[in-house]
């Protein structure tokens, strides 16, 4: 099927199926093509979207998908479970963050583009026939190869029905750290395109490093079926770990502590310490174990992300320090 033929309100009611949805040619002379999974309850309710590989090394949604697919009958859904669990394909497929047919992020262009490149267009048309007729949107990501990051549920704040239902349902998901941000949502993100529509948005965040840890998939697939019963789609309350570290501040991973050197990087912190301002993360060091550059905060707050792998380049991302709720 052509991603723009999709229609949501005609798909049938109980129903459960799965299917690939056309974007753009190839150049070998076939499509590009999204996998599908949706379930349709036997009776009317909410239209959950959940997507998975918006980078093209984050592995978490890939397994996670499946998992809720598996574990969700039509006759106890109540409205509609949609989900894409590569979204990146031409990224997942070179196991890279961003496309090599284009060079573009995902993550950085939506809306999209009906007539752009394939990156743009895969934004473009989950935008239009995934996002828009949804009332929830979960997003699921990780540090992928290069950045580690506690597994944490995050969403913008506001103080609007908007915001308040993005904030209920981040709670509802049932991760032990949560991570809110202040407003407005940087845009080109999923979660962007959704809060622009109308649509409540949450995102995952885990560990990554080219793989997907089982306790992660555990915690996603949790937090979704959680999600899903705050909604009603379910019956059932969700299972919520014990809330740890409720964070607040800029979640903008384009925007944190980069480094002056390249070199081989080593960390002096872990993720989630308390940090001082001023206080050293790391050092950069050159072959010979000569420091080339001390990494350190400027603000106090809390370790949210380090860099994972040791050599870096002059301007590579290497840490993010973020605040407590209310502190």
């Amino acid at each position: 099927m052509r991603f723009q033929e999709l229609d949501i309100s005609r798909l049938a009611r109980d129903s459960k199926a799965s299917a690939w949805l056309a974007v753009g040619p190839r150049a070998d002379g076939g499509d590009w093509c999204l996998p599908f999974l949706y379930v349709m309850g036997v009776t009317a309710g909410p239209t959950l979207l959940v997507l998975g590989a918006v980078h093209g090394d984050e592995y978490e949604g890939v397994e996670t998908i499946p998992e809720v697919f598996r574990r969700v009958a039509p006759d106890v859904l109540r409205g509609a479970l949609l989900m894409v669990p590569i979204c990146n394909v031409p990224a997942y497929e070179a196991v890279l963050r961003s496309s090599p047919i284009d060079g573009l992020n995902l993550a950085r262009v939506f809306p999209g583009d009906p007539n752009g490149t394939i990156t743009q267009r895969i934004a473009y048309w989950i935008t239009q026939k995934l996002i828009k007729p949804a009332d929830f949107v979960i997003d699921l990501h990780s540090g992928g190869v290069t950045a580690e990051i506690p597994s944490l549920i995050g969403f913008t704040q506001s103080d609007n029905e908007l915001g308040r239902r993005s904030r209920a349902g981040a709670l509802a998901f049932g991760a032990s750290v949560v991570w809110e941000h202040p407003p407005p949502m940087p845009p080109g993100r999923s979660l962007s395109a959704a809060i622009d529509l109308g649509v409540p948005a949450i995102y995952t965040e885990a560990g990554g490093g080219g793989y997907a840890h089982p306790s992660d998939v555990s915690c996603f697939t949790t937090g979704v079926i959680n999600v899903m019963k705050h909604l009603d789609m379910l019956d059932g309350q969700p299972q919520l770990q014990p809330i740890t570290h409720h964070l607040s501040g800029d979640g903008n991973m384009d925007s944190v502590i980069s480094t002056p050197a390249a070199g081989y990087f080593r960390s002096d912190v872990a993720l989630l310490d308390e940090v001082s301002a001023g206080q050293r993360l790391g050092t950069v060091r050159d072959p010979f174990g000569k420091v080339m550059a001390e990494i350190t905060t400027e603000s106090p707050g809390v370790v949210i992300m380090l860099r994972r792998i040791h050599r870096v380049h002059v301007g590579d991302n290497l840490a993010h320090v973020t605040g407590r709720l209310g502190g």
